[in-house]
């Protein structure tokens, strides 16, 4: 009997050991497959929702707010300059993001950098699935400028997911659509900098499609309802002129101007479009015969919020032009404007709200902007907040990344300058400071540079002093903080999480794609109180392995990725066969030890 026992627990260790794959021994494309954060997204769900009560209301609307580059260190100083500027100290001012019920911090690294880059932070951030540096809507089958490694490598985002539940759809944005942030929410791209085929090596063009080309022609972007921002120049050809920068062209090598075949296409489809690219353009606009609005109001990037409503000098080439920066329209403009044509539509929406120009003063080492760029993404939430129910609408604020700008002085009284020089001179060298510093940058010289307002505030283009010289400031690798208000906020939104668990934690406030079984759940819950019935109904359960394949989008099924399909048919299948073999030993490793028990006998 002894030996008999001790064979079949030698046995039955080696085969669980042999069939059962343990995290360790997984291999780092396996590892980091869409699957992996998936289930990671699944698991950190589940946890916060052991906290929740029965009740779980289902968010009809999305609106998320990204500030670009806004850490925790820029939302401090942007409340306290909000004060100041309404003759306060600041310090107990509140943004509007302050009052939300709920907050989080989300890691921003990537798959293979320490420090988030705007593009792989956004695909985690939109499609739930960390990315590889300068990739654009691919999971880590993705590799940098490599065309055939995103054919197999797409994942889907919140806007494939809300279209898929019948939402309209909207992105308004400060930056060009083509950009980082927007477009990982509709492309799908090795380089964030194919903004149009320029850019594409002339070889790979017929096999991967140009980013503004993706928005134009593909899913999801050619059904997304409203898009405004800048990037004039990726939608026009070589031959054409920019309408209000005549001595701009387009960027186009193929000849086509993508602002008219938008238009065109839906026409084709008998659908009610509209393009316009100026402020004057927009207030004439009739929004109750218009379900589709592509706004591009600026060559490149749409001006900083401090240029609107003066005239602005641009530098192009050899040539200069003034333009009157009032022609385009503000953040909150723009928002207002999308959510009267997305609020048409019985089932909800979703809608992205960039402050995509924060990001860029940071670069500059200009606070003063970045700042004045977090206050007007403000200004254009509460504007979305006023037209909306907060009871039926999730609202998340949230960031990409950070950025490396420090807050600090020695002994600085309440309502100093934020924006100015430290009370107390360094008591190394006995020269003035900026309150607000950075890491990195164009502000670094020596010997340093000294404020030359002393403890005044600074001035709009005041460049403040880095620590490092970089022709650009870098970004910052902290967590950024996540607010959110609305339906199932306070128990989704807590803790340190995941960047990618964002869109996940989304999508089952809303009952998105892979999280609406929820719904289903829900309803037929419900109809069995109604009924009183005694039948429990039978639902089948959707494995995250196939969830992340049958995705709940417009008749898009997702490709699954190669680092996916290299061991799947070994590794999967062996994870899912092995069991009929476990629990055959398990029960005669048990049958053992109980006769082990019985007979007093041990086995050391």
């Amino acid at each position: 009997m002894s030996a008999w026992c001790y064979v079949v627990i030698m046995v039955s260790t080696i085969s669980t050991d042999a069939l059962i794959r343990t995290p360790q021994q997984t291999e780092e494309n396996e590892l980091y497959d869409r699957q992996y954060w998936y289930s990671q997204a699944e698991q950190t769900l589940q946890k916060r929702l052991q906290y929740s009560t029965e009740k779980k209301p289902i968010a009809k609307n999305i609106i998320l707010a990204v500030g670009d580059g806004m850490s925790l260190t820029t939302t401090t100083a942007a409340r306290i300059l909000k004060g100041q500027r309404k003759g306060l100290s600041g310090e107990d001012t509140d943004l509007v993001w302050d009052t939300f019920p709920a907050v989080a911090l989300a890691k921003t690294y990537n798959i293979d950098a320490q420090t988030g880059e705007s593009s792989a932070c956004a695909t985690a951030l939109l499609c739930g699935v960390k990315a590889r540096y300068e990739t654009l809507g691919l999971d880590a089958g993705g590799r940098f400028n490599n065309c055939a490694s995103a054919i197999n490598s797409k994942v889907t985002s919140l806007i494939d997911w809300v279209h898929g539940a019948g939402k309209s759809s909207g992105i308004v944005t400060t930056a060009r659509v083509t950009h980082a942030t927007p477009a990982a929410l509709y492309a799908h791209t090795p380089s964030r900098y194919w903004e149009d085929d320029s850019r594409v090596p002339p070889t790979v063009r017929r096999d991967c499609k140009d980013i503004a080309l993706q928005l134009v022609e593909n899913e999801p972007g050619r059904n997304i309802n409203v898009i405004m921002g800048g990037g004039r120049r990726h939608f026009l050809p070589t031959i054409t002129p920019d309408p209000e920068h005549q001595n701009r062209e387009g960027r186009r090598l193929d000849g086509r101007n993508l602002a008219e075949d938008w238009v065109r296409e839906k026409k084709k489809r008998r659908m009610r479009a509209k393009y316009i690219y100026n402020r004057e353009q927009l207030a004439k606009v009739d929004f109750r015969n218009i379900d589709y609005l592509l706004g591009l109001f600026e060559y490149s990037h749409m001006e900083f919020n401090v240029e609107r409503g003066g005239k602005v000098e641009s530098v192009h080439r050899t040539t200069k032009s003034t333009l009157k920066a009032e022609d385009d329209p503000s953040l909150a403009d723009m928002t207002r404007s999308a959510l009267s044509i997305l609020t048409k539509n019985e089932k909800g929406f979703f809608l992205l709200i960039e402050g995509g120009r924060i990001d860029h003063a940071h670069h500059y080492n200009n606070p003063y902007r970045a700042l004045d760029e977090t206050l007007e993404m403000e200004t254009a939430l509460l504007a979305a907040l006023e037209r909306v129910n907060p009871a039926e609408t999730l609202v998340v604020v949230t960031a990409d990344h950070g950025h490396v700008m420090t807050f600090g002085g020695q002994a600085t009284p309440r309502g100093h300058p934020v924006l100015g020089s430290d009370a107390e001179v360094s008591d190394i060298d006995g020269l003035h400071y900026t309150t607000l510093l950075y890491g990195t940058g164009p502000g670094h010289s020596e010997p340093r540079s000294v404020p030359t307002n002393n403890t005044y505030s600074a001035p709009v283009d005041a460049v403040h002093a880095a620590a490092v010289p970089r022709q650009w400031a870098t970004h910052g690798g902290e967590d950024v903080p996540v607010y959110a208000l609305g339906p199932m906020a306070t128990i989704l939104f807590t803790g340190v999480v995941e960047q990618s668990y964002i869109p996940h934690a989304i999508a089952y406030a809303a009952c998105l794609a892979h999280q609406s079984q929820r719904c289903i759940n829900i309803n037929a819950t419900e109809t069995q109180r109604k009924t009183k019935s005694c039948t429990t109904p039978d639902f089948s359960s959707v494995s995250t392995a196939e969830e992340t394949r049958i995705d709940g989008t417009r008749s898009r099924n997702i490709v699954v990725a190669s680092s996916v399909k290299s061991d799947e048919r070994l590794n999967r299948s062996a994870g899912q066969c092995h069991t009929p073999f476990v629990s055959i030993f398990y029960c005669l490793y048990v049958s053992c030890l109980y006769q082990m028990i019985r007979f007093k006998q041990y086995i050391p």
